[in-house]
């Protein structure tokens, strides 16, 4: 019986993974045409229907810079998404301190917190505009960096993982004489890599595929994100499908890249709340 036992278990996690590699290989196939079409010529794109490029050219990536403004838009990108990582150790900050911290009207602030979670983004956007307008901060990257440093969702996160972190811990290396900056940044942050992964991948996304705030915010190209030259590059470029699948393919590839990076980071936050 325990071998028949064996021998099915066996056979389900093979079938199992054998649905998975397939649905798998369904999900990026979209993304890996999306790429090997981007060295193909838009003439190619159009009237060929084949999955492998005939001849691989590189003009498309080329064109995305010399007759582009990519390398503007891959500057205010790149200094958007530093600056959302500026905000996330102010998130985690904040989640330190409701975590840990015993103060006046804690619970209620954070519920307070908790509550703009369920306004939508789009409510709070005139709002947000006029006051950077009487700030005079609309039409520049400053503008469009302030309103997204500190979230709730990242509060809410960084909270409840910093929670779990025995308050003996941080006792003890109060009695030893550090300070809270040290307890912070030596002690906090290194055991919650987990959150601060996960949180990492988040905002590097966001900064990235930045679009709506960037195009309501800036009147000037020199300020528009990748997301929003994209959309430029569709409407300039209608027939240029090789250059439309290049660009894409220049916004997707580094988020799968640090999603590779940080992929071990969040498996270990899985497993310790398993484990907890």
């Amino acid at each position: 019986m325990d071998t028949g036992m064996q021998d099915i278990s066996k056979t389900s996690k093979v079938l199992v993974g054998i649905v998975l590699t397939v649905l798998g290989f369904l999900m990026i196939l979209p993304f890996l045409w999306m790429f090997l079409s981007s060295f193909k010529t838009s003439t190619e794109i159009s009237l060929s229907q084949t999955f492998w490029p005939k001849h691989w050219t590189i003009d498309n990536y080329k064109n995305l810079f010399t007759n582009g403004s990519f390398g503007t838009y891959i500057k205010n990108t790149l200094i958007i998404t530093a600056a959302s990582f500026v905000g996330l150790f102010l998130n985690a900050m904040a989640g330190y301190g409701f975590a840990k911290f015993d103060f006046k009207g804690r619970k209620f602030l954070f519920m307070a917190v908790l509550a703009t979670m369920m306004i939508p983004g789009q409510v709070t956007m005139i709002p947000v505009y006029l006051i950077l307008n009487q700030m005079q901060l609309t039409n520049t990257l400053l503008g469009i960096v302030l309103p997204g440093l500190v979230g709730a969702f990242g509060i809410f996160l960084f909270r409840q993982f910093m929670s779990n972190i025995p308050d003996s811990i941080v006792e003890a290396a109060r009695l030893d004489g550090a300070g809270e900056w040290y307890i912070f940044f030596h002690l906090i942050l290194p055991i919650s890599k987990p959150v601060l992964a996960v949180q990492g991948i988040l905002t590097f996304i966001g900064g990235w595929n930045a679009f709506l705030w960037p195009l309501i915010i800036a009147n000037d190209q020199k300020y528009y994100t990748l997301s929003v030259g994209l959309q430029l590059l569709q409407g300039q470029h209608t027939s240029d499908y090789g250059l439309q699948m290049a660009g894409s393919s220049f916004m997707v590839i580094p988020i799968v890249i640090i999603f590779v990076i940080f992929q071990k980071y969040i498996l270990q936050g899985f497993n310790i709340q398993m484990d907890k």
